[in-house]
């Protein structure tokens, strides 16, 4: 157990320097620089800045001070924010899509898992049917759709809830429900799925054969196997939804990660961008190894490899 954690960890690590690495790479890539955005320079100031944040330095050189930096959590500070660290702004940020992707985790786990478990019970019956037509509009509307509809009629038609902001727990239902669509939509099906698959296996009629009621073999029997593929699936999406929606959150008028990114690309705040990408990539890699532990506890017949 102890040896597969191990390698998990190794893993992650690799994989969270090949995202910095690349990270890197594709932002001296762009043509430009930040120096580029605003009012034009003189020759002698642009040189002056760009030595204050060692942009005169060779790019290998650029790197390793970028490797050393991120390693101690220091992610510099803003091209564009005068006065405001990366870090500052993701803190500032975080809490917001934290709120958001916590609750619409939340949401989508329960309604999602049981809405799956149901469907899968009433196989090709009214409520599997109704099911299956909502999942499909969640996993093909866009979130921005979603958001603009109940926009419309829930602030402005309705007005039972704002339009804009994060000041309330009102607020905050709009990008729940919206940030959450097409997750809520996959769990659903993936559960059905996994649910019906694990119902014709052999020790579900084994169970059933010895007049167990249907209850306990669902609960006790098939649903700790069939909810496998949703856990491997839950690592990740947790983490995506929690480390923002960009879209979601600049329709709402949220200063989450998600529109803090948006407004990085727009003004090419190189620093910002690497740091919030970076930020985005290590959440992800952390909740999968997670998921992948959690995954041996869930299914003994995983092996350590």
């Amino acid at each position: 157990m102890a040896k597969y954690i191990v390698k998990r960890i190794i893993s992650a690590i690799i994989t969270i320097w090949f995202i910095m690495t690349l990270t890197f790479i594709l932002m001296n890539s762009i043509p430009g620089d930040p120096m580029s955005m605003g009012k034009a320079l003189q020759p002698e100031v642009e040189a002056a800045v760009k030595a204050k944040y060692g942009l005169d330095k060779p790019l290998i050189e650029q790197y390793v001070t970028y490797l050393k930096n991120y390693a101690q959590g220091d992610f510099g500070v803003s091209f564009q924010k005068v006065g405001l660290t990366t870090n500052r702004i993701i803190t500032d940020g975080f809490p917001y899509s934290l709120t958001i992707g916590g609750w619409s985790s939340l949401f989508i786990i329960i309604v999602g898992i049981s809405f799956g478990i149901m469907s899968a019970l009433k196989q090709n019956k009214v409520p599997d049917r109704i099911m299956m037509i909502i999942s499909t509009l969640g996993a093909t509307i866009p979130s921005f759709v979603f958001a603009t509809m109940f926009l419309y009629v829930f602030s402005r038609r309705l007005g039972w809830v704002p339009s804009f902001g994060a000041g309330t727990w009102k607020h905050y239902i709009g990008p729940v429900l919206c940030i959450g669509m097409f997750s809520l939509a996959y769990v659903t099906r993936l559960t059905r799925t996994s649910v019906l698959d694990v119902l014709q296996q052999d020790y579900i009629r084994t169970a059933r054969a010895k007049g167990l009621s249907e209850g306990v073999v669902i609960i006790k029997h098939a649903l700790r196997n069939a909810l496998i593929p949703v856990v491997t699936y839950l690592g990740p999406m947790i983490a995506a939804l929690i480390t923002g929606s960009f879209v979601v959150e600049k329709v709402f008028g949220i200063a989450g990660i998600g529109s803090l990114f948006t407004t990085s690309i727009t003004n090419r705040d190189y620093t910002l961008i690497m740091g919030i990408t970076v930020f985005f990539g290590v959440f992800i890699v952390i909740a999968t190894l997670l998921v992948d532990i959690l995954y041996v506890f869930i299914d003994p017949r995983i092996k350590y490899d």
